[in-house]
């Protein structure tokens, strides 16, 4: 047998799984819910080799059609209470694209890719594939792995930084995934590290900042220093969740691992170009209601900001991002490039990793890693917070709304 892509078959239009009504399962003696020998009793690493036999791709989701559009953003709001009308506000960033978001065809490729490159290095290993949000859901895609077999599973979120929405919720669906099957104790799952800072990760914002400024060279703009600023983009997230991100014993203090990770990135990408250019750390996407304080500055207050600092030119990066998915295609390839023609600016937006070649090896490398047992020292990382654990630790990435509820890949809470 070679390694293969796998999609479970599901009926979209319907509601994502409910929480977790009780926590976790834990087998005796261990402290880590269904982690397998190497991540059970609760070290940061796993430097015990284990013998996966599937993979797991754990997506966002997204529609695929425009009577998708409200169903899946009430998936992503539940528990919130918010009304369809307001729904209809965000509704219209996929409508204006057939209401079908690019996510989904983008983890198709990704996965068929990952499948591609483990096959290569000699594994037999499926790539399966579920969303927290949209169809395929993760519960279907789990069952369909045990159905299939299989009972030691390797999660890779598509998500590269510690925050709460970015891998604690995830961690979070897995366990509700495992108690809407009924697997709990039947299967065992561990989760790959964060790899914000692994060079699979970085090298395609490398690339694609050398093409950006080729890009600008074109339309005129060659003095780096004095002309051009190069925006690295993420999502915002509200400041109580982004102090709480990472491990409480880590200390990182206001704003937490999320930012002090893509600012090293950042810093990273910078000192390794060599570029004249000046940077900031911008954020987008923000949400919910306008006395909650979140991440600033906005991409778009620092576009239109610019001119008055005598630039002329704008290069956006996604570093936040995975993929171009729709808070790229809408939030920047629309609303900011939009902002900076407004100002005179010249802008040009960089690539996500997408299915790049790096990206999937560095996944595939994440893979092997825990395979075979590396220890930490061993594994890539381009930041001094490199590499990130493969357990998290108790306390973690805590969102102070919803408290801590039952997730895998951790020690509680």
């Amino acid at each position: 047998m070679t390694a293969q892509s796998t999609t479970a078959q599901t009926t979209p239009a319907r509601a994502k799984v409910a929480p977790a009504s009780r926590p976790a399962f834990v087998a005796d003696g261990a402290v880590v819910p269904s982690g397998t020998a190497a991540t059970r009793g609760g070290a940061p690493y796993a430097t015990v080799p284990v013998d996966y036999d599937a993979v797991l791709l754990l997506g966002f989701g997204g529609p695929e059609g425009q009577d998708d559009v409200i169903p899946f953003l009430r998936n992503v709001t539940a528990g919130r209470g918010i009304p369809d009308e307001r729904l209809e506000e965000v509704a219209h960033h996929y409508r204006h694209f057939g209401g079908i978001s690019p996510i989904n065809e983008q983890n198709r490729v990704l996965r068929a890719a990952l499948a591609a490159d483990l096959a290569a290095r000699g594994h037999d290993l499926p790539v399966y594939w579920g969303n927290r949000n949209w169809a395929p859901y993760l519960d279907e895609a789990l069952q369909q792995a045990y159905d299939d077999g299989h009972r030691t599973i390797l999660v890779i979120a598509t998500s590269a930084y510690s925050s709460y929405s970015s891998c604690r919720q995830y961690r979070e669906d897995l366990a509700d995934a495992l108690e809407a099957t009924g697997l709990e104790g039947l299967v065992e799952i561990d989760k790959v590290r964060d790899f914000f800072d692994h060079p699979g990760f970085v090298t395609p914002f490398l690339e694609g900042i050398r093409e950006g400024i080729s890009a600008l060279a074109e339309r005129g703009v060659t003095d780096l220093a004095n002309d051009v600023e190069i925006l690295f983009s993420t999502h915002s997230i509200p400041t109580a969740d982004a102090d709480r991100s990472g491990a409480p014993e880590d200390g990182f203090g206001p704003g937490g691992a999320y930012l002090a990770q893509h600012l090293a990135v950042a810093e990273h990408i910078v000192a390794e170009l060599g570029a004249a250019a000046p940077w900031q750390l911008v954020f987008q996407s923000r949400s919910g209601p306008p006395q909650m304080p979140w991440l600033e500055p906005d991409i778009n207050d620092v576009i239109a900001e610019l001119p008055a600092r005598g630039r002329r030119a704008v290069l956006i990066v996604p570093l936040g991002f995975v993929s171009d998915h729709m808070e790229v295609l809408w939030d920047l390839d629309t609303e900011a490039l939009q902002t900076a023609a407004e100002h005179g600016i010249v802008a040009v937006r960089t690539a996500s990793p997408g299915a790049h070649p790096a990206f999937v090896a560095g996944l595939a490398d994440l893979v092997e890693e825990r395979l075979h047992g590396a220890p930490p020292e061993e594994r890539p990382h381009l930041t001094a917070l490199g590499p990130g654990y493969d357990v998290c630790r108790p306390g973690c990435c805590e969102n102070t709304r919803r408290g801590f509820r039952p997730a895998l890949a951790g020690v509680a809470p």
